[in-house]
C-alpha cells in the first residue's frame, strides 16, 4: 500500500523526519509505544450503521425483530398444541434419528423455536435499532452516590429514547406477547405432574355380576373351593394378564378371599356382605398401598409385610396395629346361577392409600 492510499490523518506529521529519527523504518508512533507499553489508543471513530441513517431500513429491521417475536408465539402455541395431541406411547420415524417420541420431540422443537427466537429478536433488535455507539466510563466506588442515580436514570431514559422502545410499538406488542406466552410452558408441563384423578381412584374394575377369579389357575371361584382357614387371591372375570393395563387395574382390584365361621364374624354388615362366611376384601393395604399376604387362621388378622400395619378380618378388617388409618374395604359377594362367587357391585370407599379426596 502506497502512502497515497493512507488517509492523511493517519501519516506522521513529517514523514522524512520519521523516517530517518527511525533508522530502519520505525516510526515516532513506534517509539511511543516502546516507551509506554499499554498506550489506550482511543476508540475507533463510530460509523453509523443503515439504520441510523435510512427509516426505511429501520423499518425493515423493526419488522423482522416482530417477526421473530411472533415466531417465538406460534411456537409457543405449537407447544401447547403437540402436548395435548400426541399421546406419550406414539413413536414416529424420522430421519435421522430413528424411532422416536412423537410428544418428546416435537415438545423438544417447539420449546426451542419459542425461546430461540426470543433470543434471536433481541439479538437483532440490538444489533440494528439500538445504540451502539461505545461510551467509555471512568469506575467508581461500590456505593451510589446521588449524581451516580441521577446519572443512571438520565442513562436509562437515554437507552430508552434510543432503542424506541416507546415509539416502536410493533416491536414492543410483540416482544410483550412472546415473553407473555412462553411461561405458559412450564404451567403446561406441570400436568405431567401426574394424570388428572377425576374418578380413577374411587372405582375399581368390580361390578355387579363380575366373577372372582382364581389368579393362580385362572378359572372362576366357587363356595366349596374356600375352606375355612384359607387364602385365596382374586382378580374381576375379564381382566388378562398379558393386557396393556393389567398393572394399573390389578393395583385397585386385587381382592384377597378367606372363609370364617359366622359365628367368628363380628361385624353386622360384613357378615351381611359375605357368602356363607366367605368374605373377600381389598389386598391393597390403607396406609401406603402395600399388598398384603400375610394372614393368621387362628386369630383371623392380615399384615401388611411393609409397615406392620396389622387389620382383623373377622371385625371388618379394622385396624388394630400399625399406620394404616382406615379399614380394608370389603367387597359384596355372592353366588350367581352357575354356582360361581360373583361382586354384587364395586368397592364402597376408594382402595389402597389414603388420599385427599377419600369418601
Amino acid at each position: 500500500m502506497s502512502s497515497q492510499d493512507i488517509p492523511e490523518e493517519n501519516l506522521p506529521a513529517e514523514q522524512g523526519t520519521a523516517h530517518g529519527a527511525a533508522g530502519h523504518g520505525g516510526t515516532a508512533v513506534a517509539q511511543r509505544v516502546d516507551e509506554d507499553p499499554f498506550h489506550d489508543p482511543g476508540l475507533p471513530a463510530h460509523k453509523p450503521r443503515i439504520q441510523d441513517i435510512d427509516e426505511r431500513a429501520a423499518q425493515r429491521s423493526e419488522r423482522t425483530v416482530a417477526l421473530f417475536f411472533t415466531l417465538s408465539m406460534l411456537s409457543t402455541v405449537a407447544f401447547i398444541a403437540a402436548f395435548v395431541a400426541f399421546p406419550v406411547d406414539k413413536l414416529v420415524y424420522i430421519w435421522p434419528f430413528g424411532r422416536v417420541s412423537a410428544l418428546n420431540f416435537s415438545l423438544g422443537w417447539t420449546l426451542g423455536g419459542a425461546l430461540f427466537f426470543i433470543g434471536a429478536g433481541a439479538v437483532h433488535w440490538a444489533r440494528t435499532l439500538m445504540s451502539d455507539e461505545e461510551v467509555a466510563d471512568e469506575r467508581h466506588p461500590i456505593e451510589a452516590s446521588p449524581e451516580v442515580k441521577a446519572k443512571v436514570l438520565a442513562d436509562f431514559a437515554a437507552g430508552n429514547e434510543e432503542s424506541g422502545f416507546g415509539r416502536r410499538k410493533l416491536i414492543r406488542n410483540t416482544m410483550f406477547g412472546a415473553m407473555a406466552l412462553v411461561p405458559l410452558t412450564g404451567v403446561v408441563l406441570l400436568r405431567d405432574l401426574g394424570p388428572l384423578p377425576e374418578r380413577k381412584l374411587r372405582v375399581t374394575l368390580w361390578a355387579k355380576g363380575k366373577q372372582l377369579i382364581n389368579m393362580n389357575t385362572h378359572e372362576p371361584l366357587r363356595p366349596e373351593d374356600i375352606t375355612v382357614g384359607s387364602l385365596v387371591f382374586a382378580m374381576p372375570e375379564g381382566l388378562k394378564d398379558d393386557s396393556h393395563d393389567f398393572q394399573k387395574e390389578i393395583g385397585k382390584a386385587a381382592l384377597m378371599i378367606v372363609r370364617i365361621r359366622p359365628d367368628d364374624i363380628k361385624d353386622k354388615r360384613e357378615l351381611e356382605w359375605s357368602h356363607e362366611g366367605i368374605v373377600a376384601f381389598s389386598k391393597i393395604c390403607t396406609h401406603v398401598g402395600c399388598p398384603i399376604s400375610l394372614y393368621e387362621q387362628q386369630t383371623h388378622h392380615v399384615l401388611c409385610p411393609c409397615h406392620q400395619s396389622t387389620f382383623d378380618l373377622s371385625d371388618g378388617a379394622r385396624v388394630i396395629f400399625g399406620p394404616a388409618g382406615h379399614p380394608l374395604p370389603q367387597l359384596r359377594i355372592g353366588v350367581n346361577a352357575e354356582g360361581n362367587l360373583e361382586a354384587l357391585g364395586d368397592f364402597d370407599e376408594p382402595v389402597g392409600a389414603s388420599f385427599w379426596e377419600r369418601g
